[in-house]
């Protein structure tokens, strides 16, 4: 016989056991800790057959897509390589490079290159025009040995070493065309040239430039590299506009707005159609930089640079190039340069693609969610405000590279140059 003590009662048979351990420890939760009906119904929607179907099917078509990306940026340039050499030896090419601060560049990669072009093109075909603009390290005493080396082989050459010489862009336009005052003085005298192979200071090989110049089988207004300092960010933000003239989508792979850079981008094309570019190495026909007005480079002018705008000299001169319209403008995906080591093995891997699936992954997705929701109309707004109210102040102005332009102003200080 059972016995009941005061205060208690019998429970009934549907009732647990009261429990002999802390609440936190038992299978027992009260209702507002339990998953809530949302999580329910989102597993409730993944038992589902039809959303397996569907994740299933999204992961098939994103693994073909990955594999045909892969697939292209796997593709070897040996051959066309072979080709750059043949083909494009008997035209003659004109160097020009500014430096400055870049003494440990120069000595370890960037002479070799610069050497090892002139040995592969023919000393005979070359001429190389550096200025150095007042460097306080070792880059004076690096292009010497270049001097030395060039006059080696037999190469013409000016190798200008300058001392310290005020808006940035207007300082660097006047510092190219220094670069080009031989190549005038060689139309005078007779000797002209095919090509312009402009080159910033960064890391290349020779392979590189050989490769760059048969860009389109050589016919184009400029072709250009793709270049990194910060993998995988590109560099040149500043020049670099696609086919419509907008500005990067994104700073990584594949980074165009515009379908036709994009496509042809993803599809490794060798020549990607762009409205400007630099972007460390640019090849350039000669013919209109010696013609009876030659092409020279320029910035904005000063008024409309008052206004709080800014534009490269690297993409003014694809807006006054009269070749733009009729050969067009190329980015060469093929050819990836680095303003340092780290930089250029990270796009030039011993082996396999340069692009990661995850990159490739993150990239194709990236651009199609940054194209539904991003829009440039707020900055081309300001922009566009700006250039109409400095065209309205006088009837004669003009300016063709507007593509270019953006809310920036640059200037020179002591050790380089700033935003204001």
């Amino acid at each position: 016989m059972s016995r009941i003590f005061p205060g208690s009662r019998r429970k009934g048979r549907g009732s647990p056991p009261p429990s002999l351990l802390p609440l936190s420890e038992t299978k027992f939760r009260p209702r507002a800790t339990r998953p809530s009906s949302l999580r329910l119904r989102a597993r409730r929607l993944l038992r589902s057959r039809a959303i397996r179907v569907l994740l299933l099917l999204f992961s098939l078509w994103n693994f073909a897509e990955i594999y045909l990306v892969r697939r292209h940026l796997a593709a070897s340039t040996l051959a066309h390589r072979h080709a750059a050499q043949t083909r494009r030896r008997g035209e003659r090419v004109y160097v020009a490079s500014l430096h400055w601060n870049d003494g440990w560049l120069v000595r370890k990669y960037w002479n070799d290159a610069v050497v090892g072009f002139a040995e592969a093109w023919g000393p005979e075909n070359v001429f190389v025009s550096v200025y150095e603009s007042g460097s306080w390290d070792d880059t004076k005493e690096g292009l010497e040995d270049l001097d030395r080396r060039l006059g080696e082989l037999g190469v013409s050459r000016n190798i200008t070493l300058s001392n310290k010489e005020l808006r940035r862009i207007p300082f660097l336009a006047e510092l190219r065309n220094r670069t080009l005052r031989d190549l005038i003085k060689l139309r005078d005298q007779g000797i002209y040239f095919d090509k312009i192979l402009f080159l910033n200071d960064v890391v290349f090989r020779t392979e590189d430039v050989l490769t760059l110049l048969d860009t389109n089988e050589g016919k184009y207004a400029a072709a250009c590299s793709l270049d990194v300092s910060d993998p995988p960010l590109y560099y040149d933000t500043f020049a670099l506009r696609d086919s419509e003239g907008d500005t990067h989508l994104m700073q990584t792979w594949p980074y165009f707005r515009s379908e036709l850079s994009q496509q042809a981008m993803v599809g490794n094309w060798p020549a990607v159609p762009v409205k400007s570019c630099w972007n460390g190495i640019v090849a350039m026909p000669a013919k209109p930089f010696v013609a009876e007005t030659p092409l020279t480079f320029r910035a904005l002018p000063d008024s409309l640079a008052a206004l709080h705008l800014e534009a490269s000299e690297c993409c003014l001169i694809h807006a006054d190039n009269p070749l733009s319209q009729q050969l067009g403008v190329y980015l060469n995906p093929r050819v990836r340069v680095g303003y340092n080591p780290r930089a250029y093995e990270a796009v030039n891997p011993r082996s396999g693609p340069w692009v990661s699936p995850w990159q490739i992954f993150k990239g194709l997705w990236g651009s199609r969610i940054l194209k539904w929701v991003y829009r440039t109309e707020t900055r081309d707004w300001i922009v566009n405000r700006r250039l109409e109210k400095w065209l309205a102040e006088s009837p004669g102005r003009s300016e063709p590279g507007d593509f270019c332009i953006i809310n920036e102003m640059q200037v020179l200080v002591e050790n380089g140059w700033a935003h204001v």
